[in-house]
């Protein structure tokens, strides 16, 4: 088959797929196979061969990364029961006070709690952010909101175990160790640096109190604000404007759901003791006695300790086998399950931790298949040969392949409004063309996630959360959420470049 046939067929299935997800609201899941059956029966390879190549990519990723999504599930899920976030941020405001816990509270969202869903993390953060802000001044709100945006959304395809990052690292054959440094190394000023910008555009009049927030309540959840939508109406509750697998957006299913929110379906968890529960303007407390925060948070950051000493050890080029078995990251994370569970157990008692676990199972499996047939589309898109057609489009150099890697990615994520989804369907159309880049695959996997930041707007059930938790108008969170996070994917592909010179 020509070149031109392989590129047109090659679009034909990711605009067949955008328009399935936005348009007809069908599941991603659904939405990629039909893609990917449609991209191999139209570039030649025929019937046996397309279902085969099919479930060939679902069970190769599945045997990859499958264990570590849900170990990580279930650890947040854990944490969540045992109320450490609140904890965490508390002790945030403690030590760095009300003026620097936007930066403190982001970088913390950003890196040490990305095993957590993030519409679940939101929830629970707002109220605590939203308190917070009375403390910080005028543009509490803002700074706070646009630091939740950028820490919740940056760290699901940059930071190790975000679920996005997981599945860049497997569709991008990069070791997992090596995603977690490198992805906190980029991670890391790509938050601060964000924030700070924001800060700096607040600061300039970028932001209008009268305008960007919203001082009515909603009625329907309380201690959460109104979804104004600057007219003045009662906006419709979030999930019912977004799409009906909104969930996914940064791969998270609903809190206390079975699957993807839809229209009428709640916007945030009413569990008797979660954070939508409080009144206005009070923080939730955590369980009282127990293991101490960090002995909450000791398993995990173990495993994630065990994770990195075994990228640090193929670095230096030590072989040893306990060592290489120790940082092998499904022992790694699974000895942080084990170490959460028992502190589950003193924290939460045996019924609190079988209820965080049967939650965690349940709310894991539309991402593990997510994940699974991105695996898919990248065996079929490698099967096509649209590899060594596209191949030729990347010249050498760092510069222009990783602008342009970040630019695919950016401009998928406009179209579906997904970060997640986004991230794993540009991941699967450049896998076959990533070892031939003369680029390190770990600067692919962080270009991919860096430009699925780009524009997060009102099709993300974020962007309609973080408007209703915090308060804001329409056009308030167009500025916090859409344009903050932007911010953070130019920052992060702007950072990449200078990263590219040591890889």
């Amino acid at each position: 088959m020509s070149e031109i046939s392989v590129l047109a067929n090659t679009a034909v299935a990711i605009v067949a797929i955008v328009v399935l997800i936005v348009r007809f609201r069908v599941n991603p899941v659904i939405s990629l196979v039909v893609g990917s059956l449609y991209l191999g029966l139209a570039t030649g390879l025929g019937p046996d061969r397309t279902v085969r190549t099919i479930t060939t990519g679902f069970g190769d990723i599945m045997a990859e990364v499958g264990l570590l999504i849900a170990f990580g599930v279930l650890m947040g899920s854990l944490l969540q029961e045992m109320g450490a976030i609140e904890q965490l941020v508390g002790r945030l405001l403690k030590l760095f006070g009300p003026r620097r816990l936007p930066h403190s509270m982001a970088l913390t969202i950003g890196t040490l709690l990305q095993a957590i869903y993030l519409d679940v993390l939101l929830v629970i953060c707002a109220p605590l952010a939203r308190t917070a802000s009375r403390r910080i001044g005028p543009l509490g709100s803002a700074r706070m909101a646009a630091a939740l945006a950028i820490g919740l959304e940056s760290g699901i395809v940059l930071m190790v175990p975000g679920v996005g990052a997981l599945a860049l690292a497997a569709l991008l054959h990069v070791p997992l160790g090596t995603m977690l440094l490198w992805g906190l190394v980029l991670v890391v000023p790509t938050i601060l640096i964000s924030v700070s910008v924001m800060t700096f555009l607040f600061r300039r009049g970028f932001w209008n109190s009268a305008t960007d927030e919203s001082t009515t309540m909603d009625p329907a959840v309380p201690g959460t604000p109104a979804a104004a939508d600057g007219t003045g109406e009662p906006a419709r509750p979030a999930t019912s404007r977004a799409l009906p697998t909104a969930a996914l957006v940064g791969a998270v299913p609903r809190a206390g759901s079975p699957g993807p929110a839809g229209p009428g379906r709640p916007p945030v968890s009413r569990s008797a003791t979660g954070p939508a529960a409080a009144p206005e303007g009070a923080a939730v407390p955590a369980p009282g006695g127990g293991p101490g925060l960090l002995v909450r948070f000791a398993p995990l950051l173990a495993a994630l300790l065990m994770i990195a000493t075994g990228a640090v050890v193929d670095a230096i080029g030590v072989k040893n086998v306990v060592l290489s078995f120790i940082a092998n990251p499904v022992v790694a994370l699974l000895t942080g399950l084990v170490g959460t569970v028992l502190v589950g157990r003193f924290a939460v008692g045996r019924e609190g931790v079988e209820r965080a676990v049967a939650r965690g199972f349940r709310e894991s499996g539309q991402i593990l298949i997510l994940t699974a047939v991105g695996g898919s589309l990248a065996a079929v898109v490698s099967a096509s040969g649209l590899g060594g057609i596209l191949r030729g489009y990347f010249t050498a150099g760092a510069v222009a392949p990783l602008l342009l890697i970040w630019a695919v990615s950016a401009v998928l994520h406009m179209a579906i409004g997904s970060v997640t989804i986004s991230a794993i369907t540009a991941a699967g159309i450049l896998a076959p063309i990533a070892p031939g880049l003369g680029l390190d695959p770990v600067l692919v996997a962080l270009a991919v996630g860096a430009g699925s930041l780009f524009a997060v707007h009102v099709t993300s059930n974020t962007f309609w959360l973080l408007q209703s938790l915090m308060g804001q108008t329409t056009r308030g969170t167009l500025k916090t959420c859409t344009v903050g996070v932007s911010v953070a994917s130019v920052v992060a592909a702007l950072l990449l470049l200078p990263l590219s010179l040591f890889l």
